[in-house]
């Protein structure tokens, strides 16, 4: 046991810490400085702008995947229900169900699911992980003061701040290209294998997350390795042919590494071991394929709509297509590039100039070779400079090493900006051409030209640099001159501050746009959510919507099944009566609700939805009776009941109904559920086919509608409407004794003006008495009986 104060711990960590600030690099803590607060940043957003997540349901997807990971497994196994949870954008195949994406964004999230139980920790740690990549990236091409000022302007850009913000690939993918980027130049910059061997590892990731994008970021990497190998190859065959036979034999031993000799020249050898690790996970991408749709060469979103890869000619996605030209990528890619270019890069055109500016300061340097101007010497460090590599680089952070660098980083925006235009996904995210508020991008940015920020901001860092090397030598020329150190200092002092607040002003102006955008979405989604955010489930099971069609989290991403599908809530979809019959019969034991809303759900973020979670039972007898009543208004003339079933069958009746004159001020309507069909007693009096004649409906599953109908004298009618769910259980069929009849309660209740049918635009909301006139009164129930 220690006599120590516990306090003396404490204070002696917290003196090392200081002392260890002291003696690190301003710069490099500035810039760790931006990287963290990217993080905090992306986090707070996540937390706020996106706490109901995004638009773009692809969120849903890696989150639901992610959760899988963590589960043990790749896939749902959901057997006969698998149509009933089927998530959006997973691909069903004989009960199994999986996601069109590869793992690796999901796995990351994953991490801080499993740790913190938040999987936005990652968003904040790739957020701030890729600013300080920058900065490592930028120093190495550019000098450290033009590396911090590129990673200012790569956190500062709206494209990486909302798509970091969210669940979605393109940040993470980003981290591992960036990784790469920089390992591949420490490799060639230094001769280290272990540099080489990491950039192999990190574009191999890249690949199994997201090939075609990082083939785009990595081609200029790999010309450029090819071109070393190809240099290396021929010197040493030069040597080699050069060489007397005693000679030729010593360089085959170091060759072959025998003798102590180094073995083959530095680039084959580093070149050769980052291909071979990023070969291992292209083969564990393959391999994925092969677990995942049986085939090494067909990749999961291919199963899912095999004509949704790269290419021309006809693209096609579900329900959408278009032909793909070479015209339309054109116009596609060159309106996305204009986007980043005024819209979605760091200060908008303001920022978008200073990386023009950056390239023509990068091509004066690579013009004049011994860079006399010191326009690339930015102050790089005598660590940098004492390593000189092989290849013709010169030395670490001479103006060699930085042409070859800046050169990789102009053939990144080349070959993304030229890739994508073979892939019609940036046509798709774009949506209208002419509307830049329109479609994904005009939330996202054009997210698949996400990586095309790197060289951006490198370029423009450099622009930044030497711009205050450029007023640093100002200041100098004046002071050389007989001015006043003061003056100059103070007219310096100026123009920075004047930059500064420019550029800041126009930064917030880019990125305030997109995050109002985002943050009117999220206050749509939260209204509609509301009723969850509300509720302890225990042992739940909700049946939703299907607005856009029979899938899960599309719209609806907040509302995710877990790995087992057995969770303290299950979200099942509301579909075919038969169908939501044998996921009741699946489950039970479970607690019943229904997700519905009042109005119509679009992607508008003003058109808002008033939601309602309604819970139900299941009630069964050999009888159910049933009585609904309604609120009439003044000048009612009539009232029409009528009885239909959605399906029905034969041997009787399709619909019954009959009229009440004068209502008075409510009206009370009986009816009944038996086995052979659905009674209406007051239908005899309207003159009915036959009064004792049920409608009949399909015994396996039907919904049966209830409606009253009232008319005013000028024709004008207002209608409420009740479906119900109910099938025939216990017999074979129809009349079969000891048959029964089970119903879904309360039914689907929803008021329509002029029509009978206005589906969830008049969801009737029991507990909202705004939502309707104060009339309006709309009460059923039902006993079961022998």
């Amino acid at each position: 046991m220690s006599l120590r104060p516990p306090s003396v711990r404490p204070r002696r960590l917290a003196a090392r810490l200081r002392q260890r600030l002291a003696r690190a690099d301003r710069v490099t803590v500035a810039a760790a400085l931006v990287a963290v607060a990217a993080g905090a940043m992306t986090f707070a957003i996540a937390a706020t702008v996106f706490s109901h997540h995004s638009a773009n349901h692809d969120e849903g997807v890696y989150l639901t995947q992610a959760a899988l990971l963590l589960g043990g497994q790749l896939e749902f196994h959901a057997g006969p229900l698998a149509d009933a949870v089927h998530p959006w954008f997973f691909i069903e195949d004989g009960g199994r169900l999986y996601p069109k994406y590869n793992p690796v964004p999901a796995a990351m999230f994953a991490v801080s699911m499993g740790l913190f139980g938040e999987p936005r920790v990652t968003l904040a740690a790739v957020a701030a992980g890729n600013v300080a990549l920058v900065y490592l990236l930028g120093s190495q091409a550019v000098g450290r003061r033009a590396g911090l000022a590129a990673a200012a302007l790569f956190a500062a850009s709206p494209m990486a701040i909302a798509t970091s913000s969210a669940f979605l690939p393109y940040a993470p993918t980003a981290f591992f290209n960036l990784v790469f980027a920089v390992a591949y130049l420490r490799s060639v910059r230094d001769r280290s294998l272990p540099a080489a061997g990491v950039a192999g590892v990190a574009i191999g990731i890249a690949f199994f997350a997201r090939p075609y994008t990082a083939v785009l970021f990595a081609a200029p990497f790999i010309v450029h390795a090819l071109w070393r190998v190809g240099s290396a190859v021929r010197r040493f065959g030069a040597e080699t042919g050069r060489s007397t036979p005693p000679a030729a034999a010593a360089l085959a031993r170091r060759a072959l590494g025998v003798g102590g000799s180094r073995g083959l020249p530095d680039p084959i050898r580093r070149h050769g071991l980052t291909a071979l690790f990023g070969t291992l996970f292209v083969g564990v991408t393959l391999a994925y394929n092969v677990r995942m749709t049986g085939s090494p060469l067909v990749f999961p979103y291919q199963e899912f709509a095999p004509m949704d890869g790269p290419g021309f000619g006809e693209r096609r996605i579900l329900g959408h297509s278009v032909d793909y030209t070479l015209g339309l990528a054109i116009e596609s890619n060159r309106y996305a590039l204009q986007e980043i270019a005024t819209r979605w890069f760091a200060a908008g055109p303001l920022g978008t100039v200073a990386a023009l500016a950056g390239v023509a300061v990068a091509a004066l340097g690579w013009r004049a070779r011994g860079d006399p101007r010191g326009l690339l010497a930015d102050a790089v460090g005598a660590a940098d400079a004492a390593t000189a590599p092989d290849g013709g680089s010169g030395p670490a952070g001479s103006p060699a090493f930085r042409r070859t660098a800046t050169l990789l980083l102009g053939g990144v925006a080349v070959s993304v900006a030229v890739g994508n235009l073979y892939f019609w996904g940036t046509h798709n995210a774009l949506a209208d051409l002419s509307d830049p508020t329109d479609g994904l991008a005009s939330l996202f940015g054009p997210f698949y030209h996400f990586d095309l920020l790197v060289p951006l901001s490198v370029f423009g860092g450099l622009a930044v640099a030497a711009g205050w090397r450029g007023l640093a030598a100002a200041r100098e020329r004046v002071v050389e001159r007989g001015g006043s150190p003061t003056a100059a200092r103070v007219a310096v002092a100026a123009v920075v501050a004047l930059a500064v607040a420019g550029g800041g002003v126009a930064a917030v102006d880019a990125a305030a746009d997109p995050i109002e955008r985002n943050a009117e979405i999220d206050a749509k989604y939260e209204a509609a959510y509301a009723p969850f955010d509300e509720t302890t489930f225990e042992s739940g099971l909700v049946f939703l919507p299907t607005p856009y069609g029979e899938w899960q989290n599309h719209p609806f991403q907040y509302l995710r099944n877990g790995p087992g599908l057995d969770g303290e809530v299950v979200y099942a979809l509301d579909r075919d009566p038969e169908e939501n019959f044998a996921v009741l019969d699946a489950y039970p034991n479970r607690t019943l609700y229904r997700f519905g809303y009042q109005g119509v759900w679009t992607a508008d973020p003003e058109a808002r939805v008033t939601p309602k979670l309604e819970a139900l039972d299941r009630r069964s007898g050999p009888r159910i009776d049933a009585e609904t009543t309604v609120g009439v208004p003044d000048r009612v003339a009539r009232a029409q009941v009528r009885v239909d079933p959605r399906r029905g069958a034969p041997g009787g009746p399709d619909h019954v109904s009959y009229t009440v004159s004068d209502p008075g001020d409510s009206l009370a309507v009986d009816w009944a559920v038996t086995p052979d069909g659905v009674r209406l007693p007051g239908a005899a009096a309207a003159g009915a086919p036959d009064a004792a004649e049920p409608v009949p409906f399909d015994p396996d599953g039907d919904v049966v509608a209830v409606t009253v109908t009232l008319v005013d004298p000028t024709g004008a009618t207002f209608t409420y409407r009740q479906e119900v769910t109910v099938r025939v259980t216990e017999g074979g069929e129809a009349g079969a004794a000891g048959e029964r009849v089970e119903a879904v309660w309360p039914p689907e209740r929803s008021t329509c003006r002029l029509v009978t049918a206005c589906g969830t635009e008049g969801t009737y909301l029991p507990d909202e008495p705004d939502a309707h006139s104060d009339w309006v009164v709309f009460e059923t129930d039902a006993d079961t009986s022998d």
